[in-house]
């Protein structure tokens, strides 16, 4: 089981504890690592996550504040590693870790955080093997083959040795782990039938014919992948389907382990968007994390924002597509991954028109993977380099959110396509977005908590309905004199008369930036 005292075991790590906290802390199972330089990494740490960091932070938040937040994310402890700039753990810090009974370790600048998280990895991989071991009887050469690195590849061999079977392993993103005998659209396929509640015992080749199943569950008894047979059940014998079964077992363990290094990746991708968007605030963060996904920050860099299909989430398996389509194209890229959306920065040393070209292939590979969802593609202006991303970024998204709106035309569009007073918005800093739209609405939303009105409310329908009285009225259920008396209130507090176009404008655009800051 992987705790933080496992890790103070090992003395390669050179970690030194500071402070314990409470009597069990340190022999508490930790979830994983998370490394971050946030002021507030509390929205992307989940519970009992171990937190490794620099102490970049300190330029932006004290240490009482970083600590609640870590308190407020219910991390397990806190790893700080020690730099030229901070030789020794900040007495702030210790103190502020006390106090709340968070456990506190060093780590010495000759030790990076690479090697505690593949410490981490290591003890967590023994501890799954261990315990599958216990529960898998005929199991010694799986055990050998994971053991010594060969992944899912290496299970297959294993069973290749005493059954002549075509397998294929798949998760349930649609990436193959291993074998090789069908084509790439089989994978698709297979998440498919993953994702199916209860999943199939058989699932249609496209090529034809019929391929069995056998699942690889997680430790929460979730799918988390399958072997396929290109064979159908009726044709496999008792000893086959056993044999099969038993490898699903011991999948498992390297399931998990590329599961826990696309989380570590998919961290590290996410605190990138929040660093673009803090300006020169983060540009140090932000060069050092392009860095480490390989790609040169002084170098001319493209951004591209993506949404595929109509849905509030994206389809299973969308993202990962993309990551493939940029590194079969050998594009250093990171793929950032939102609820709806998922952006995409990569260095670029040719023209825009090559982006364009880019993105008009990706959405071709996309409709053929994902027939039922439309894909759009939205392309910021070239940066010159890592500290000029945040207009691109924003305005990438932007078009994203303009050519979703579009049932026809191209879907693929650039700034200069489909610019926007929305994008002119965005560029603006939120604190001067928040202070304009405060100043004009602000009024409006007093006199409602104050008297129970429907000002804002009003103002509202009355824009979205371009000025159309009766259209305002229906929609709010009142009367056109109701709805007369209530914009000239609207009028008499925002010092805005809807019927001029000026003021009009001011009103409209306070409410956009209000929904952008």
């Amino acid at each position: 089981m992987l705790t933080f005292r496992a890790l103070l075991d090992d003395p390669a790590l050179e970690l030194e504890l500071l402070e314990p906290g409470p009597p069990d802390a340190l022999d508490r199972e930790v979830l994983w690592l998370h490394n971050t330089e946030l002021p507030d990494p509390s929205p992307y740490i989940r519970a009992t996550e171990l937190v490794l960091t620099n102490g970049l932070w300190r330029d932006t938040a004290d240490a009482a504040s970083f600590v609640a937040a870590l308190q407020r994310a219910r991390a397990c402890g806190l790893v700080f590693g020690l730099t030229e700039r901070s030789p020794t753990v900040p007495r702030d810090l210790v103190d502020a870790a006390t106090v709340a009974g968070l456990p506190l370790a060093s780590v010495s600048i000759a030790v990076p955080f690479t090697a505690i998280t593949e410490a981490a990895a290591r003890i967590q991989g023994a501890a799954r093997q261990e315990a599958l071991a216990g529960l898998v009887r005929r199991g010694n050469a799986l055990a050998t083959a994971i053991s010594r690195g060969g992944g899912a590849e290496g299970v297959l061999d294993v069973l290749r040795r005493d059954h002549d079977l075509p397998l294929v392993v798949v998760d349930r993103m649609g990436r193959r782990l291993a074998g090789a005998q069908v084509g790439p659209d089989f994978d698709h396929s297979a998440a498919e039938a993953l994702a199916r509640r209860p999943p199939p015992l058989e699932v249609d080749v496209p090529d034809g014919g019929r391929a069995s199943l056998f699942l690889v569950e997680g430790a929460m008894g979730e799918v988390d992948a399958g072997v396929f047979c290109m064979r159908p059940l009726a044709e496999l014998t008792p000893d086959e389907q056993g044999a099969v079964d038993q490898a699903a077992r011991f999948l498992s363990l390297e399931v998990t382990k590329q599961q826990a290094l696309q989380a570590i990746e998919s961290r590290f991708s996410s605190e990138l968007l929040e660093m673009i968007l803090s300006g020169a605030a983060r540009a140090g963060d932000l060069r050092d994390r392009l860095r480490a996904f390989g790609i040169d920050p002084a170098g001319q860099l493209a951004v591209t924002t993506i949404v595929v299909g109509d849905s509030q989430e994206r389809p299973a398996g969308s993202t990962d597509e993309i990551e493939d389509f940029f590194a079969r194209r050998g594009v250093p890229a990171v793929v950032v991954a939102g609820s709806q959306d998922t952006v995409v920065v990569f260095g670029w040393h040719g023209a825009a028109a090559g982006v364009v070209a880019l993105a008009e292939d990706l959405v071709t590979l996309m409709g053929k993977r994902f027939p039922g969802d439309r894909t759009v593609v939205g392309i910021g202006a070239l940066a010159a380099d890592s500290a000029a991303l945040r207009e691109p970024l924003i305005s990438s998204r932007e078009v994203c959110h303009v050519l979703r709106r579009r049932s026809t035309g191209s879907r693929v569009g650039t700034y200069a396509d489909v610019g926007t007073h929305r994008m002119l918005l965005g560029l603006h800093d939120r604190t001067v977005l928040r202070r304009f739209a405060d100043d004009i609405l602000g009024p409006l939303r007093t006199h409602d908590d104050r008297h129970g009105t429907e000002l804002e409310r009003t103002l509202r329908t009355f824009l979205s309905n371009d000025g159309h009285w009766s259209a305002t009225a229906d929609a709010l259920y009142v009367h056109v004199n109701t709805l007369r008396n209530r914009i000239a209130k609207i009028g008499e507090l925002t010092g805005r008369d809807v019927g001029r176009l000026e003021d009009r404008v001011d009103l409209f655009l306070a409410v956009e930036a209000d929904a952008l800051s």
